[in-house]
């Protein structure tokens, strides 16, 4: 499971760190043993003082705890602290080939770029996701392609052809891609003809 400050708002709950530590026990209760969570402030001591409540909580639930920063200056004093706790960190909102090398550079273990934002944007996305899968495959420690703000199925599909190590889906798009109008017509062709050959049979 992952989140942003913008998810947790739209869901009617402070972004806080009293709602993050829930958002573990949640994730626990439900079975899944990883939470991605994004901190709403660039400030290397608020970071420490969230890590001190969250991490322990994570490995008490025996949940795997990622935590996101944005892919940005202003945040790399933010991005030293949480990586000087021994924590997992992922760079969101990557855009570009220049973020991509500065994100290998801090030894992060994910980047997340918004396909859809940068599809809108006229962006070369595919470029860009092919850079990230290089990086990824080069080395173990590099940081590795968590694909995020995909649309339709196909998009999803292009991304597992390049290599994207994960992706991240809205609940709503996991139920509507489960099924698919060409599987539904094979399904019931099966089953007519299923029946017609029965009937046949007498």
């Amino acid at each position: 499971m992952t989140t942003n400050p913008t998810l947790v708002h739209q869901a009617g709950l402070p972004v806080s760190l009293n709602t993050y530590l829930g958002l573990i026990a949640a994730v626990a209760d439900h079975g899944l043993r990883e939470l991605m969570v994004q901190l709403p402030d660039n400030s290397p001591s608020q970071a420490r003082e969230w890590l001190r409540a969250l991490q322990p909580a994570a490995a008490t639930r025996g949940v795997v705890l990622t935590i996101k920063l944005p892919c940005a200056p202003e945040w790399e004093a933010c991005i030293d602290a949480v990586r000087a706790e021994q924590q997992a960190i992922l760079l969101t909102g990557l855009s570009n080939a220049v973020q991509l090398l500065w994100a290998r550079h801090k030894g992060v273990q994910y980047v997340a770029p918004y396909v859809g934002r940068l599809a809108n944007d006229g962006r070369n996305v595919w470029a860009l996701m092919e850079a990230c899968v290089a990086v990824q495959s080069a080395s173990p420690q590099a940081p590795r392609l968590l694909a995020a703000s995909i649309k339709t199925p196909e998009v999803l599909a292009q991304l597992l052809a390049v290599g994207a190590a994960a992706v991240t889906l809205p609940p709503a798009s996991l139920a509507a891609w489960c099924t698919d109008p060409l599987t539904e017509a094979a399904v019931q062709q099966f089953a007519r003809d299923t029946q017609a050959s029965l009937a046949a049979a007498g």
